[in-house]
């Protein structure tokens, strides 16, 4: 039977090495593979292991499907199985291993002399062998009795929450309309206790914007019965309770993802957040929003340094590099030992790719418990409201202490901002959020740039995507459909040359042509094209084409489409 772990007071920081022996006998581990050798899988073909949104994100950012998109060769992970009482549990396609559970010491030595087997690392003892280990819950976050949840001038509206979304300008973008309707957030976390119930979530559970659970601790894919970290997390974006909390955004769609065992730390949980962030990237996510981060474990051999800070070699750094680099939005909490003598962010916080989050109270003040950033880098990268944040779950509304809740705040406001310019990319989202922040010309180490305003945000990229004011993929042809995230062109604005990438909707022969606003035909292509297979075509623009707005216009037997481009600056 699962257990489930209530959050009260301050909790062991995840991060602080906890006194237990380090001579376990270890029962899980991962085994690296040389290559992916012969495999059934096909570059030519990937809808045999991405999703099309996966697909389409991949041609908007210009990623190309290489052999890290390829799954571990099958027939590796057969022959493993067969070198004695060996038990599969998951795979890491982008570090090209597997986790397996074993204890029969003649099967580990075989499956070391495999020859396409570079290495096998333990990864986790059972807790019952660690006697001193009272460890049942490493988030140091601090969550108040419902009672305390008292706030002054609570809004008719937002509720409590008026304070963590007005001091981002968060408010702004809902009133447009940009509530983070279209954009899949998945929330990595160590479960969603009773979520199934809770009012909070009511409307994203009838309006089917949850789009599923996988646990990648138990293999149940049911994360209703868990640690309650998650619900609180997921609270602060998915709320909606008009006039006792609204979150972020709450017309986002999510995929909630177990990947945290909250009774011990092992490197285990940073094999488990990088198989959770492939399966995020495979389903077609635009963001991941974790509040996790590791440094110290359980056994003290794991533990990191400070010296590996900002070196991406920690395995869950490796593995938020490579989602971010797949076309995704990575969001990490920054971490609470602000106070604690080792005060510096953990992993994957560290990574290049992610944007790191710091905690500050509904001022904007610092939180005292926000973790640092460790030297030579701009981290954490921004903050959000972290003290005193308002959460709901199954037994109400309280108020919570944590970059863990944070980070799930500015992730939902920033999957608002993209659903306002679903044409931009992962990193133009973070541009223009570091670019609104409070303290872009003097970052520091605790709140980075500061905090994100989403109304200079929002305005940044009008500019960049929108010249002439009008709505992101805006077309005077009503009659043509438009906005689809299948059909990219770049750049914006363009001067001599558009690239046009698209995932073919139908087996057909279509026409690409390169159009004036008034509907000119200034260039056209015809391709035969297969549904489901990606393209790539150039239009060369002559030089002499008046600056403007332009269009590229997909004509196929049964689709039309277009997306909108600028010339000039």
């Amino acid at each position: 039977m699962k257990k489930h772990i209530l959050l009260n007071g301050l909790f062991v920081c995840m991060g602080i090495c906890l006194s237990i022996a380090s001579s376990a006998q270890y029962s899980k581990f991962t085994v690296q593979f040389k290559n992916k050798n012969n495999s059934p899988y096909s570059l030519s073909n990937p809808l045999a292991y991405l999703s099309q949104r996966a697909i389409d994100r991949r041609l908007k950012t210009g990623v190309t499907i290489d052999s890290t998109d390829l799954p571990v060769n099958p027939s590796y992970i057969k022959k493993v199985m067969q070198q004695g009482s060996v038990t599969y549990l998951s795979q890491s396609k982008w570090l090209n291993d597997i986790l397996i559970e074993c204890t029969d010491s003649s099967a580990l030595t075989a499956i070391r002399q495999l020859p396409f087997v570079t290495g096998v690392k333990p990864v986790y003892a059972p807790v019952a062998l660690n006697a001193t280990n009272n460890n049942n819950d490493k988030f140091n976050d601090k969550v108040y009795p419902p009672a305390a949840a008292k706030v002054a001038g609570r809004d008719s509206v937002y509720g409590y929450s008026y304070n963590q979304i007005h001091i981002h300008n968060g408010d702004f973008l809902h009133a447009k309309g940009f509530t983070g309707k279209g954009i899949i957030i998945a929330v990595l976390d160590a479960g969603f206790y009773h979520y199934r119930t809770t009012k909070a979530f009511d409307s994203a559970r009838a309006n089917k914007q949850i789009l599923g659970e996988r646990d990648f601790v138990e293999y149940d894919n049911s994360v209703n019965e868990n640690n309650l970290h998650g619900e609180y997390c997921l609270s602060t974006i998915a709320s909606l309770v008009p006039g006792q909390m609204v979150g972020s955004a709450p017309k986002a769609s999510f995929w909630l993802i177990r990947t945290e065992d909250v009774g011990s730390e092992y490197p285990i949980e940073e094999h488990n957040w990088v198989t959770g962030a492939e399966f995020a990237d495979s389903a077609g996510a635009d963001i991941i929003s974790s509040s996790l981060s590791y440094f110290g474990f359980t056994d003290t051999a794991f533990n990191h340094t400070t010296n590996d800070i900002y070196k991406n070699t920690a395995t869950v750094s490796k593995g938020a590099n490579y989602a971010a680099k797949k076309g995704m939005l990575i969001s990490n909490s920054a971490g609470n030992s602000g106070t604690y003598p080792n005060k510096y962010i953990g992993f994957p916080s560290d990574a290049d790719s992610v944007c790191t989050v710091g905690a500050s109270d509904y001022t904007g003040t610092v939180a005292d418990f926000s973790s640092y950033g460790y030297p030579g880098r701009v981290k954490p990268n921004i903050a959000s409201v972290g003290k005193g944040t308002y959460v709901y779950a199954y037994n109400g509304i309280t108020t919570a202490d944590g970059t863990s809740f944070s980070t799930p705040n500015m992730s939902g406001l920033m999957a608002c901002l993209w659903q306002a310019f679903p044409q931009a990319t992962n990193a133009d989202i973070l541009k223009a959020v570091y670019a609104s922040s409070s303290q872009l010309k003097h970052p520091d180490n605790r709140i980075g740039y500061g905090l994100p305003d989403m109304k200079k945000a929002y305005t940044i990229l009008k500019n960049k995507f929108n010249k002439d004011g009008s709505a992101a993929f805006a077309n005077t042809d009503a009659s043509v459909a438009q906005d689809h995230t299948w059909l990219h062109a770049s750049p914006v604005p363009f001067s001599n040359a558009v690239t046009v990438q698209f995932t073919a909707q139908e087996t057909a022969k279509i026409s690409l042509s390169l159009t004036g606003r008034d509907g000119a035909v200034i260039q056209t292509k015809a391709l035969q094209v297969q549904k489901g297979q990606p393209y790539t075509t150039t239009f060369a623009v002559n030089n002499a084409l008046p600056d403007g707005v332009y269009y590229i216009r997909y004509n196929g037997k049964a689709l039309q489409a277009s997306v909108k481009l600028v010339k000039g600056q």
